[in-house]
C-alpha cells in the first residue's frame, strides 16, 4: 500500500470499512450520497480499496445486492470501534440538517441536536490566530461572576471542545494566571497585540495529567454493577481514564458524574469516582 494516501481517498476507504462491518452492506450509494461521486467513481474507489488496502475483506452478494464483510475481515484503516460508526452518523447528520432534503444514506436514525451557543466569526479567528502564533490578544469578556462587559488581555493556546460549549484556555494577563474562558462570553472587537512568552508550555495545570478511576456505584446490586461495568467495557470492574488537569471536571460532567450531589441515586448515576481524594483538588471551586 502506497502511503500516505490522499486524503479524499483515505476518506473514502474509511468510510467503506466503517459501514460495511457495523451496517454489514454496503453499496455505492454510500460513497454517492456521502460524497457527490458518481456510481462509476465509487466502484473503482470499493474494488481500489479490495485491491490496495484489505483484499478479502469484503465480498459482493448478490441477494443482498452489496458488499459485506468476509469472515476473515479484519480493520485496516480504522479501529474497528461502533464509536467510529456514531461518529460518521453525526456527521451525516448535521449536515443534512443544514441542507435540507440532502439524502445521505443513513437512515432509522436521529441525533439529539444541543442548540449551538453564539460564537462570532471575528472573535473565534482572532484566537485560532493568536493561538498559532503565540500572541496576546486584547478583547472584553463578561463572566457569570461579575454579569459586567471588562476588558481583558489574554494569550490563548487550546480551544476545548466539551459535550455542551467551547471554551479557550488562555493566560489571563489581570488574574496573572491560566484560566478557561467560554467563547460565547467574548464581547466587541478583538485586536491582536504582540507576541508572548506564556504558552501551553507555561502552563503547568494543563501539562498535568490527571488519572479517573470509576467503577460502578457500590450501591447498586451486583447484578446491576456488571452491567454497568459492560456498558463501559471496565477492567477488573474499573476504568481509567486519563485527562488534563483542567478538564477534569468537564469529563466528569461528560460522565455524567456530580460530585457536588453525593446523595444522587444509584440508578440515575450509576458510576462514581473511586479516587475521589485524589482528583478533588482539580474540581470547580464555586460550583
Amino acid at each position: 500500500m502506497n502511503w500516505p494516501l490522499r486524503w479524499d481517498l483515505l476518506t473514502r476507504y474509511r468510510l467503506i470499512e466503517i459501514v460495511a462491518q457495523w451496517e454489514g452492506r454496503l453499496t455505492t450509494n454510500h460513497l454517492c450520497n456521502s460524497f457527490g461521486i458518481g456510481r462509476q467513481q465509487a466502484s473503482k474507489d470499493i474494488n481500489a480499496y479490495l485491491r490496495d488496502i484489505a483484499p478479502g475483506n469484503l465480498f459482493y452478494d448478490k441477494y443482498l445486492k452489496g458488499y459485506v464483510p468476509s469472515n476473515s475481515f479484519a480493520p485496516k484503516l480504522t479501529t474497528g470501534t461502533a464509536d467510529e460508526y456514531l461518529h460518521v452518523l453525526s456527521r451525516n447528520k448535521d449536515i443534512a440538517h443544514t441542507f435540507q432534503g440532502l439524502d445521505l444514506g443513513f437512515a432509522h436514525t436521529e441525533m439529539l441536536q444541543v442548540p449551538l451557543r453564539h460564537i462570532e466569526p471575528t472573535i473565534l479567528r482572532a484566537l485560532v490566530q493568536a493561538s498559532r502564533e503565540h500572541k496576546r490578544v486584547d478583547l472584553s469578556y463578561i463572566s457569570m461572576t461579575t454579569a459586567v462587559v471588562e476588558d481583558r488581555i489574554i494569550v490563548p493556546h487550546t480551544l476545548v471542545c466539551t459535550p455542551l460549549r467551547w471554551h479557550v484556555r488562555a493566560y489571563c494577563e489581570k488574574h496573572g494566571k491560566y484560566r478557561d474562558f467560554v467563547l460565547s462570553r467574548f464581547r466587541g472587537e478583538p485586536e491582536i497585540l504582540d507576541e508572548s512568552q506564556s504558552t501551553s508550555a507555561e502552563d503547568t495545570l494543563w501539562n498535568t495529567e490527571v488519572l479517573l478511576r470509576i467503577k460502578p456505584d457500590s450501591r447498586l446490586e451486583q447484578a446491576q454493577q456488571e452491567i454497568i461495568a459492560r456498558d463501559f467495557n471496565m477492567q477488573d470492574g474499573c476504568l481509567e481514564v486519563k485527562t488534563r488537569a483542567p478538564l477534569v471536571e468537564y469529563m466528569l460532567r461528560a460522565f455524567n458524574i456530580d460530585l457536588h450531589n453525593l446523595d444522587m441515586l444509584p440508578k440515575a448515576q450509576q458510576i462514581v469516582v473511586e479516587n475521589f481524594t485524589e482528583i478533588e483538588q482539580y474540581l470547580f471551586k464555586s460550583s
